[in-house]
């Protein structure tokens, strides 16, 4: 049986190990979920919600000691992992009034009864958890999905298991049935298992390339309900505004949590001139003073590494590429003396006037296109094959107006990093970043189907209504 190890990126040091679920565990996991969910569906929503609230005082519980799971196996600086767990709890009751509202039970009195809609769950969702933020983003799809009466099996990205365990031991803690939520862990192999599995809906957040995989394989599964949450090559126009807040700002979008949000900003896209000159040079000059470090280093660093060695090599691998092309290395990509692999610092390249590849580096490297006008730099915003996030920076009015029109992304901010997003809205993106089923507020939409019926209290009225065409048709076959 192959055994499954995760490693702390910052230390190399072994957080957790088990062996690897096989295919025929998959299978028996799914059976479970399957047998699971007839009592499950069944169950009162009052008592689901009551399950679902004990999970997030589990979670308050244990906050301190999960934040430094995410932390070790992350790599994550301990502040942020303690904002993670905080965000896993706020879902509870943002994802209760989400269902309400969205997946609610609506009456409305009719002549003869009622005209009821209600929600009803798929059956066994398969959720496929990413690594950048183990906890937060899986927990956006458990939880709807389990207030929906929805059974899961939940396989955690093979870097992150510590955490996808300590989730599962926190939901059958807070009294959650066994086998309502199941998890399995392992690699591609054991992810291949259960998406072959028979299930009744795929909830997966991860790259746009394994997202495209699922579009092909589940073309003729319509049976299945298929949510994907991918990444972006995500455009922030900064136009005008003071520098220093512009440039903290910028930053704020390409370097958080080492680069490693799907939301960061990829393309930093100024006027030609002066104004996007001293844009790019405060940037440049703010990269140098970013603290990086272990996550429990003190004082607390604002970059840890990225998720592995190899993470480090395939993104070292893409700015070579960029430079290769022509890019001038305004800020390098570098490694951290003294520390692993893994610790890369901030890069900031200058790609003005080239044909740059449209993908997503996941790390913190931000390309720099200069816009001879405002038009011209929402083309390039445009001009990729994502859709997720992009931003603007500018306090003209008219700008944010035009800039609201045109932008092709899910989540468009103005004067705030392309990272920030609200529990309480959609999150999603177009294109290659999603399939038009987003997440956050909107889970609830895709964890149920709408069920809707005509009901009254005795079957009357209809043979009043045949009458007039009985009477016809008996007229014709007489004549």
């Amino acid at each position: 049986m192959t055994a499954l190890v995760s490693t702390c990126p910052a230390t190399g040091e072994t957080v957790w190990s088990a062996p690897a679920a096989t295919a025929a565990d998959v299978t028996a996991a799914v059976a479970r979920a399957r047998a699971a969910f007839r009592d499950w569906r069944a169950t009162a929503l009052d008592d689901r919600i009551a399950v679902v609230r004990a999970y997030a005082g589990v979670l308050k519980e244990r906050s301190d000691a999960l934040a430094r799971v995410i932390a070790r196996e992350t790599g994550k600086p301990l502040w942020e992992s303690a904002q993670e767990v905080a965000t896993m709890i706020g879902k509870v009751e943002l994802s209760i009034t989400a269902q309400a509202e969205r997946a609610g039970h609506r009456e409305t009195p009719m002549p003869f009864g009622a005209s009821i809609l209600r929600h009803r769950p798929h059956g066994v969702m398969a959720v496929l958890g990413p690594y950048n933020f183990p906890g937060h983003l899986p927990n956006g799809h458990i939880v709807p999905a389990l207030l929906a009466g929805n059974t899961i099996v939940f396989k955690p990205s093979e870097l992150t298991p510590a955490v996808g365990a300590a989730m599962c031991d926190a939901w059958h803690a807070a009294g959650l049935p066994d086998d309502v939520l199941q998890v399995v862990q392992g690699g591609r192999e054991t992810g291949a298992a259960l998406v072959d599995a028979a299930i009744d809906g795929l909830l997966f957040t991860g790259s746009a390339a394994t997202g495209a995989h699922f579009r092909r394989r589940f073309a003729e599964r319509p049976d299945v309900i298929l949510a994907l949450e991918l990444g972006g090559n995500n455009p922030l126009v900064a136009w005008d505004g003071d520098v220093r807040e512009v440039a903290a700002l910028v930053v704020q979008s390409a370097y958080v949590t080492t680069g490693q949000r799907c939301s960061c900003a990829r393309r930093l896209i100024v006027p030609a001139g002066a104004f996007g000159d001293a844009v790019v040079e405060a940037v440049a000059a703010l990269i140098p003073r970013l603290t990086i470090g272990r996550w429990d280093d003190s004082p607390a660093p604002y970059m840890g590494p990225l998720i592995s060695d190899q993470a480090a090599a395939t993104a070292r691998g893409q700015v070579d590429r960029l430079v290769a092309l022509g890019g001038r290395p305004i800020v390098p990509f570098g490694t951290v003396e003294g520390r692993r692999p893994a610790f890369v610092t901030p890069a900031l390249i200058d790609m003005t006037g080239i044909d740059a590849p449209d993908d997503e580096i996941f790390a913190p490297v931000l390309q720099v296109h200069r816009a001879a006008s405002f038009d011209d730099a929402i083309a390039l915003a445009n001009a990729t094959r994502f859709g997720l996030s992009a931003g603007l920076v500018t306090a003209d009015d008219a700008l944010w107006q035009q800039f609201l029109v045109e932008a092709r992304a899910g989540i468009v901010n103005r004067n705030r990093p392309t990272t920030g997003a609200a529990g309480a809205q959609p999150f999603g993106g177009i294109g290659d970043s999603g399939n038009h089923r987003p997440s956050a507020f909107y889970a609830a939409d895709y964890c149920a189907y709408p069920m809707a019926s005509f009901e009254a209290g005795g079957a009357t009225g209809q043979w009043d209504a045949l009458q007039p065409h009985l009477a016809l048709a008996e007229g014709l076959a007489r004549s």
